[in-house]
């Protein structure tokens, strides 16, 4: 897991060869005007998921883990935006089965630390991060954008 500003995204770039081209995007579209729901950047290799949400209690933390895609989650607009967080291994207490369609699959467990996303942060978070995002107060406007491996 990662969380740093947009000011030092190019520190990123060097970690997966898809990271320049999320950058870049950013830097180069009013990504706070797009409309919620997928925006494609490179297909299914690279796509972004704009969502507009209200932010819910961390009693309803349910940690999520991903196989196929990093995430880079960025806060466009509203207050902090808390994650639980814990390594994968210790998430132990499944909801389901893991949804190879979505890419998901929660868990029950408590997360071992908390962390908050203010406006112009982003966080990086790989498969092995186990994240439960959407935690605090307040209406939050957000890019989830989607890196496959």
């Amino acid at each position: 897991m990662i969380l740093d500003s947009l000011k030092n995204k190019e520190q990123y770039i060097a970690l997966h060869p898809r990271f320049k081209q999320v950058f870049d995007y950013i830097d180069n579209n009013d990504v706070a005007a797009l409309e919620c729901g997928r925006h494609d950047i490179d297909g299914d290799n690279i796509f972004v998921n704009v969502q507009e949400l209200d932010l819910k209690a961390r009693s309803e933390a349910r940690l999520e883990l991903h196989r196929k895609y990093i995430d880079i989650q960025l806060l466009l607009k509203g207050p902090a935006e808390e994650f639980g967080w814990s390594e994968k291994k210790d998430c132990l207490k499944a909801e389901a089965e893991f949804d190879e369609q979505k890419d998901v699959q929660f868990f029950t467990d408590e997360p071992q630390c908390f962390y908050s996303v203010g406006e112009g942060q982003f966080s990086i978070l790989f498969p092995e991060d186990g994240h439960a995002p959407m935690l605090g107060e307040g209406h939050v406007k957000k890019c989830i954008f989607k890196i496959l491996l």
